[in-house]
């Protein structure tokens, strides 16, 4: 059992360290499952891979809680202020609330309605190590391109409801793709769109709130809740470790981009897919 728990504790750190760097968690758990294997069927494996999400965004509503929680104490009444129940309302927040579940409808139909044909002919390592390089090209490519630009949204208020919805076609990709990653597609939609890295990294860490409450809850409808003792504590410690991972790295994410741009991350893909194609190649 200890064994077990420890491989859990590796799978929450890749989680938690992947999901908000723009490197794909799908993939990297798709590759740690290569060469780590859990000791648990089939079927808690798939749900288990996608439910740790879960303690990633624990991560960012808690950070976050301020700029995502629109119920405020009331306010002192003044001239035109909002009255009855809108006076506890944050009406910015709100609206910042529609236009994230406006951009989570492409991923939201598309990919829940073919989510089991893409796992059967994309989740393998061929497609994971493309989708790998293809975007890291397009993050170097990206900001070599935007390196003289001044971003045209600085604030997440300023973001149109047309850009909303082409980021939310980009994260549709990273649903149909895995190894293509949730974050590195929207942000890399962002930026191309003219988002700065700061407002695109933030919108992709709220976006990913309901798309992955959304995916967890589905998955674990779809398994049950008939767990053993240790896939009880498999699922807990996966939680817990990609929670308190994700709460470090997306404090680094976010003060490392005020200075620097995404290239590196595109490099790290390049590489990694040229290994993981590499791996495939010879040993499958």
């Amino acid at each position: 059992m200890i064994i077990e728990l420890f491989k859990a504790f590796l799978f929450g750190i890749v989680e938690g360290i992947t999901e908000w760097l723009p490197i794909s968690s799908t993939g990297h758990m798709i590759l740690l499952d290569e060469f780590v294997k859990l000791k648990v069927s089939a079927e808690f494996y798939s749900m288990f891979q996608v439910v740790i999400q879960l303690g990633a965004i624990m991560a960012v509503v808690v950070i976050y809680w301020h700029q995502i929680w629109p119920f405020k104490k009331a306010k002192t009444t003044t001239f035109n202020a909002p009255t009855g129940i809108w006076r506890y309302v944050d009406k910015d927040i709100m609206i910042m609330w529609v236009k994230i579940l406006i951009a989570c409808i492409p991923a939201g139909v598309i990919g829940m309605a073919f989510n089991d044909y893409f796992e059967e002919h994309f989740y393998n390592g061929i497609c994971v190590s493309l989708a790998l390089i293809v975007f890291g090209v397009a993050f170097i490519w990206i900001e070599n391109t935007n390196k003289h630009r001044q971003p045209r949204y600085t604030s997440l208020a300023s973001l149109t409801y047309p850009v909303i919805v082409m980021i939310g076609f980009f994260q549709l990709i990273a649903a149909i793709f895995p190894g293509t990653s949730r974050s590195g597609a929207t942000i890399v939609g962002a930026l191309l769109l003219g988002v700065s890295r700061t407002v695109a990294a933030e919108f992709t860490f709220f976006l990913a709130i309901p798309v992955m409450f959304g995916a967890s809850f589905f998955k674990l409808l779809k398994f049950g809740f008939n767990f053993s003792s240790l896939e009880l504590w498999i699922l807990v410690v996966g939680l817990v470790t990609a929670f308190v991972s994700s709460i470090i790295v997306i404090k680094f994410l976010m003060q490392y981009i005020k200075k620097h741009d995404f290239k590196v991350f595109g490099w790290y893909r390049i590489i990694l897919g040229i290994l993981v194609i590499a791996y495939f190649t010879i040993f499958h």
